[in-house]
């Protein structure tokens, strides 16, 4: 029985000034609570820690529904230092810094009589199209701007708008609204995984249309992503934190795959994982897949699997909850600024990546320089799985 437990099932009367995080340590003793308190214990004795480096993605529209309020105090106490989102949780997150307002509504209202009303709806979320049509209008005319004149990753693409969208926070006395901003005072590097899939890349894409030299750099996306891991796992640990799944989950966990499959670098995956989705895994789709299934990918390190968790709920309910905990329980992190040191890890790494190229060294899950390994491309055969029709 004991080898099996955690802890006993205790019936403590709920007080009523109970705080959150008593709550989650007193009474979520089972399902998926027991999850949520098994995430937050992992928090506080494990991946909250200076030598840890925390990843996290968000996909599905959170930003929209306010969870910029959870986010943002995780960035500035420095429990969160890379990002990984869809374009438009940063699209939507733009509305707040630049003075506009969204609604708390209901599901069911009539979407032909919305349409004629000129308003937009998120589920229960509403806000008028002008607050889409001048978010187009500032974005558009803003990387029309001498400084976004150039091919750059989106790590830099949204620093460069963060810094602007920091500087609207001020006059419109939002200060502290916007993920971007956020993120940009506190050197946050933010990747979107599919660039083009948002209003965001619809704007570069317009704006390309009339000469605009902004290109954004994919190849460069992942080497920064996979440089920052590498670092991490050099130094420390490295932890991910995801919110939903889909695009943004497999492009933080790639950057494992890419660092020994494709680079030859001997490394071990990343060592902490928690997932908080309502996907099922038995259909195959990424958003549901489990840390053991990533663990055949080299996306987890298998000797830490013990140290991942799923939660399956909605994101909205189970992360304020999180945050709460870690915002009470755990101490205050420096930040790391990963995104004012890009440049030099990409360089170590880089620097890595030739030297093993050039012994042909082997790495735990691929080959560098053996012919008899390598694929046509150069890549070591193994690395045709990861674009089997599950996304992985």
């Amino acid at each position: 029985m004991k080898h099996h437990a955690k802890g006993k099932i205790e019936i403590r009367p709920l007080q009523p000034r109970a705080g959150v995080a008593d709550l989650i340590d007193d009474h979520f003793n089972a399902y998926n609570a027991a999850r949520v308190q098994e995430i937050c214990h992992l928090m506080h004795r494990k991946v909250m820690k200076p030598g840890v480096t925390v990843g996290l993605s968000l996909s599905g529209a959170l930003i929209p529904a306010g969870l910029g309020s959870i986010l943002i105090p995780l960035i500035e106490k420095g429990f969160i230092d890379y990002i990984v989102s869809t374009g438009a949780n940063l699209y939507h997150d733009l509305h707040f810094g630049l003075g506009f307002d969204l609604w708390r509504s209901t599901p069911f209202l009539d979407d032909v009589e919305l349409h004629r009303k000129r308003l937009i709806r998120i589920y229960d979320i509403i806000f008028d199209l002008d607050v889409l049509l001048k978010s187009d209008s500032f974005l558009f005319s803003l990387v029309g701007a001498p400084e976004f004149q150039k091919k750059m990753a989106t790590s830099e693409l949204h620093h460069l708008v963060g810094r602007y969208v920091d500087a609207m926070e001020r006059k419109t006395r939002r200060r502290g609204t916007t993920l971007l901003g956020a993120a940009y005072r506190c050197g946050v590097p933010i990747y979107t995984s599919s660039p083009g899939d948002s209003t965001i890349g619809m704007n570069v894409a317009a704006r390309s249309l009339t000469g605009n030299k902004l290109e954004i750099d994919v190849a460069l996306d992942v080497n920064e992503s996979a440089a920052m891991v590498y670092e991490a796992k050099r130094r420390g640990r490295s932890a991910v934190m995801i919110l939903g799944g889909g695009s943004p989950k497999n492009f933080l966990l790639q950057t494992e795959p890419q660092l020994q499959e494709v680079l030859g670098l001997d490394v071990t995956g990343h060592d902490y994982f928690v997932q908080i989705t309502d996907a099922r895994p038995d259909t195959g789709g990424l958003s549901g897949a489990t840390p053991g299934e990533a663990v055949s990918w080299g996306k987890i390190n298998p000797d830490t699997l013990p140290d991942c968790v799923v939660c399956y709920a909605d994101s909205t309910i189970a992360f304020p909850l999180v945050a709460a905990y870690v915002l009470t329980r755990c101490r205050t992190r420096p930040l790391k600024r990963l995104y004012d040191r890009r440049e030099a890890l990409l360089a170590r790494m880089t620097a890595d990546f030739l030297r093993a190229r050039g012994k042909g060294k082997r790495s735990a899950r691929g080959t560098i320089g053996s012919a008899a390994t390598a694929s046509p491309s150069g890549r070591p055969s193994r690395s045709s799985r990861r674009h089997h029709p599950g996304g992985h």
